[in-house]
């Protein structure tokens, strides 16, 4: 069996979960996530946590086990508490900002750029740099974040650029003077 499928999924309390026609749907405080699934996995649903079961053994079936069972935990955490990333933007003059609708970064370019923040996604940008991306879907958070992030990628010689908070750069030593 799956590790992490035979694993049971928590539901706070708020949170409901339906399964119809293979979609499974999942409603809390924070807003509504959808995802479709495979028919060889099934649903037991209880008052407190959901058991993710499958209908045969073949490699293929405990490969969807485990995904269908992380994301539908993914959609419960996502509903209840939400998920955020955080980029920093580092180098002099680089700096971004958050017009509306609008991702307004100045990063070293002749002009600045200029990104639309996608629907059920909020951004926040702070004056040391910090940019905090967060969102009810998992998927959605990091795809927009490093979408970001590969504007301007960190350098391994100064350091400069888009990195993850969490993230270690391996710093390069740079050349050595001719005597």
């Amino acid at each position: 069996m799956s590790r992490i499928g035979k694993i049971p999924v928590q539901l706070p309390k708020g949170v409901k979960v339906t399964f119809q026609n293979e979609v499974i749907t999942v409603e809390g405080p924070k807003g509504k996530l959808t995802q479709k699934y495979h028919p060889v996995i099934s649903f037991d649903g209880k008052e407190t946590e959901i058991v993710v079961s499958r209908a045969n053994e073949e490699k293929q079936t405990k490969a969807y086990h485990g995904l269908y069972r992380n994301l539908l935990n993914n959609m419960v955490i996502g509903v209840s508490t939400g998920f955020s990333r955080v980029l920093m933007v580092t180098g002099v003059g680089y700096r971004a900002e958050v017009q509306g609708k609008l991702l307004s970064m100045s990063l070293g370019f002749s002009s600045d750029i200029f990104v639309g923040i996608p629907e059920g996604l909020s951004v926040t940008a702070e004056p040391n740099g910090k940019i905090t991306i967060s969102g009810i879907d998992k998927q959605r958070v990091g795809e927009f974040s490093s979408q970001i992030r590969k504007l301007r990628p960190p350098e391994p010689y100064k350091g400069k650029g888009i990195r993850y908070e969490d993230e270690q750069i391996r710093r390069k030593v740079g050349k050595s003077g001719v005597k």
